[in-house]
């Protein structure tokens, strides 16, 4: 692909400081695109900057960091080709335990900061013909125990890319979803050490009702994400999301995710419960 300012076009990835995202970024650099690379901190920033990768301060929950990505995307001349919404966070604990300021906070980063600067770049991406790809989880289609603030935000963004992608496919744009399983990544092990943290403020009847739960939980999410696909391969089946000229509407990303949703399909809810209170035994 060549790399002339007339022909090269933009790419705008969340969540880009490390991770499945900064790894997305740097692929999708190496294939030729302009990548705007979403970060919180200036440090991040210097850490990712590197050719074809120019970070952009951006914290999804705040307006006027999505409004200043916006105008940023407008004011260059190259076509805005996708958005890559990987920015998220992963908060465990039981339904029970979670305070509400901590749901809130989920949903912020994980649904309603993706819909904000979509929002904001549709405009952009209507006028290229441009594609949508949100990053999911298998979290977005079977809920494991602790998980239903995580879940129930991946679940409503699938919600939320189901329905834009029938708005918008007629008007040329592409919405996808890509659904990782375990990947080795900062986020999963800041995922442990803030359910910890979580599980610590709980009373002494929650934590007599869900200690253990909580304990085996942590030690199963630690075990699959360093036996997960590494974020270079994740960022792989994202580019491939990107730059498919039909790309499908769903993605798996790792065996673990293909399975679950194989036998997802075929499997009874009684059946599922089950299978993950066996596996979570195991720990």
């Amino acid at each position: 692909m060549t790399t002339s300012t007339e022909t090269q076009k933009l790419i705008v990835v969340t969540g880009a400081s490390t991770g499945m995202g900064a790894s997305a970024a740097r692929e999708l650099a190496h294939q030729g695109f302009h990548v705007l690379a979403g970060v919180r901190r200036d440090r991040d920033a210097d850490a990712v900057r590197s050719a074809g990768i120019e970070p952009v301060i951006l914290d999804i929950t705040r307006s006027e960091q999505v409004a200043a990505l916006a105008a940023r995307v407008a004011e260059d001349p190259r076509a805005l080709h996708a958005l890559v919404n990987n920015a998220g966070i992963q908060v465990n604990a039981p339904v029970e335990a979670l305070p509400m300021d901590e749901w809130r906070r989920v949903f912020e980063v994980n649904l309603f900061g993706h819909i904000a600067v979509t929002q904001a770049l549709l405009p952009d991406l209507l006028r290229s013909k441009g594609r949508v790809i949100n990053i999911s989880s298998i979290g977005g289609k079977y809920a494991m125990a602790t998980y239903g603030a995580y879940a129930g935000s991946k679940f409503a963004l699938e919600a939320v890319s189901d329905s834009l992608r029938r708005e918008v496919a007629p008007l040329g744009v592409r919405v996808v979803v890509v659904e990782p399983g375990g990947v080795r990544t900062e986020m999963a092990a800041r995922g442990v050490a803030t359910a910890n943290s979580l599980a610590a403020g709980m009373t002494p009847e929650q934590d007599e009702r869900y200690g253990r739960l909580v304990r085996s939980n942590n030690k199963l999410m630690s075990s699959g994400t360093a036996s997960g696909l590494t974020a270079d391969a994740a960022a792989q089946v994202i580019a491939k999301a990107v730059t498919t000229r039909k790309p499908r509407t769903r993605y798996t990303a790792g065996r673990d995710a293909a399975l679950i949703m194989r036998l997802g399909r075929f499997l009874s809810d009684r059946t599922v419960d089950r299978v993950l209170a066996a596996n979570l035994r195991r720990h």
